[in-house]
């Protein structure tokens, strides 16, 4: 009995997998799975991790690795999504869109801090387009991508952790509220709609 067998008095191990055994490993055994069932294996792995990306929050990454693109709410968003932006760029455009939206005057600001990597967060850009159409009147939308280290300061002010996350300005550019670590996109449907309700004019 060597060292490595006190960490485990059990053992399971394919008798085809003798020979592929590792003399270097620290752990008592290694399991391999059988050529025959990788297949199936790979597939209900990709299907699990699809599942819990699409329900979960996504967090905020240490590094950042992709580019998106910004514009001044959603429907200038998505035209900006054909054309590639650098970072400096994305940036420099979602500021001038927030910018744009605190000048205008209108009683409610949205900030959506989102990642592009966020599956939650793609699942919600048609949403988040309606709602700003049917309260165009007194709301502007402005997309931020969150994974740009260009909104650092804005991340930690508004202390996001995760996304998606909403924050409603007022028209001064004062935060007034953020909606939670969502736990399902009807969750973060419903924090959206308790944001409007706080600044919607009464009259409507």
């Amino acid at each position: 009995m060597d060292s490595t067998s006190k960490h485990s008095p059990f053992c399971l191990k394919w008798p085809w997998d003798v020979h592929n055994q590792n003399p270097k490993t620290h752990l008592p055994c290694t399991f391999e799975t059988p050529w025959l069932f990788k297949p199936f294996k790979n597939i209900g792995s990709g299907v699990f991790n699809f599942i819990q990306n699409i329900s979960k929050p996504q967090p905020l990454s240490s590094k950042f690795h992709f580019q998106s693109n910004g514009g001044v709410g959603q429907n200038t968003t998505l035209k900006l999504m054909k054309k590639k932006l650098t970072p400096a760029d994305q940036a420099e455009a979602e500021q001038s869109a927030l910018a744009s939206a605190l000048a205008s005057g209108k009683e409610g600001t949205v900030i959506e801090f989102y990642s592009p990597k966020c599956r939650l967060c793609n699942s919600l850009v048609n949403f988040v387009n309606e709602v700003e159409n049917r309260n165009t009147d007194w709301l502007n939308i402005v997309m931020v991508d969150a994974e740009n280290d260009q909104w650092l300061p804005e991340l930690l002010h508004y202390d996001i952790k995760y996304v998606p996350c909403f924050v409603l300005l007022d028209k001064y550019g004062r935060a007034l509220a953020k909606t939670g670590v969502p736990s399902s996109r009807l969750h973060v449907v419903a924090g959206i709609s308790h944001l409007l309700k706080m600044k919607r004019p009464q009259h409507k």
